[in-house]
């Protein structure tokens, strides 16, 4: 098969006839073979319904996945990376913001052009300006700074992807945003972008809130310490806590340092126990050793792992 084409919503009754629709002119236009794949995340509305009657009218193309409840648009893109069965995958939304019309592009990018993942880029979008492009703006320099994926639009829905890596890479929670990162980590290199074009919302409102973006950043920093020292905690906080514990260490030698020469030379001075420094280093010390005890407790956990000599092994001979 060609390609998968994976649609995650919530509440777009409205707009899935006309999606299939027009993912149908495209893929009979270019004669490809292709599955469409709908995962319903908890919807409220009749989008199920309407997915049954797709699947009526199409039952060699039409896959469904129901949830019983709202998990995310994590879990949705798992359980369809999971069930994909195309040469190239391709991810879009359900909302007819994503044109299906890049797909082609995306699809010779793939298999020409010998990219392992392509992220579209919507260069001109038609959102609000305070409530999304400006915050998209900061979020995907952010994101570039740390991933050093040189990506304009990390987040974008519109996707596509060789088969091998969908099958290994784990999409959970809300990592979904990082997806180009978690290919990165996995060993995939060549990874681009397209600019792709943006429609304005046609039907329903915007499933998504500001507090994405604080989300956002978390994820990020948990995805660049997990592939930094996932399998190797002792490496950061076992560095950081003997740093910590010496610099008290000294801070306390230079508080009793300064006693002892005050003593030897007759003059008054406070109590070592006076003195908020020597608090300062005793708490010093106190966090770096609970930091490295972190560490060694990471790295016990770590070796005794099922996961830890979990490697993508591109080939074997």
């Amino acid at each position: 098969m060609d390609i998968s084409i994976i649609v995650p919503l919530y509440n777009e009754e409205e707009s899935l006839p006309e999606l299939f629709d027009w993912i149908a002119r495209v893929m009979t236009k270019h004669n490809y073979s292709y599955e469409i794949i709908f995962i319903n995340d908890g919807s409220t509305d009749h989008s199920w319904k309407v997915i049954e009657q797709l699947q009526k009218k199409a039952p060699d193309v039409v896959k469904g996945i129901k949830f019983r409840r709202n998990y995310g648009k994590s879990p949705a893109l798992f359980c369809g990376f999971d069930k994909a069965q195309g040469d190239v995958v391709i991810t879009m939304d359900a909302d007819l913001q994503d044109s299906p019309e890049e797909i082609p592009e995306l699809y010779d990018m793939i298999v020409n052009q010998k990219y392992d993942l392509v992220s579209g880029w919507k260069k001109k979008r038609h959102d609000g300006t305070l409530t999304k492009n400006i915050p998209s703006k900061i979020y995907n320099a952010t994101a570039r700074k740390v991933t050093g994926l040189k990506l304009h639009d990390m987040n974008c829905g519109l996707k596509a992807y060789r088969s091998e890596v969908i099958k290994n890479i784990e999409v959970y929670g809300e990592m979904h945003r990082y997806i180009p990162y978690l290919a990165k980590v996995a060993g995939f290199k060549k990874i681009g972008e397209k600019v792709v074009s943006h429609q304005a919302r046609k039907f329903g409102t915007s499933k998504f809130g500001l507090n994405r973006f604080v989300n956002g950043y978390l994820d990020l920093f948990s995805l660049w310490f997990l592939a930094k020292f996932g399998k190797r905690p002792m490496h950061f906080f076992g560095f950081w806590g003997t740093v910590m514990f010496l610099l008290g260490f000294i801070a306390v030698l230079v508080v009793g340092g300064m006693k002892w020469y005050a003593l030897s030379t007759g003059t008054r001075s406070p109590l070592v126990t006076s003195t908020p420094y020597f608090y300062l280093a005793l708490t010093t010390m106190i966090l770096g050793t609970q930091m490295f005890l972190a560490g060694f407790l990471g790295e016990l956990i770590s070796r005794n792992s099922a996961e830890r000599n979990n490697y993508n092994i591109e080939k074997t001979i």
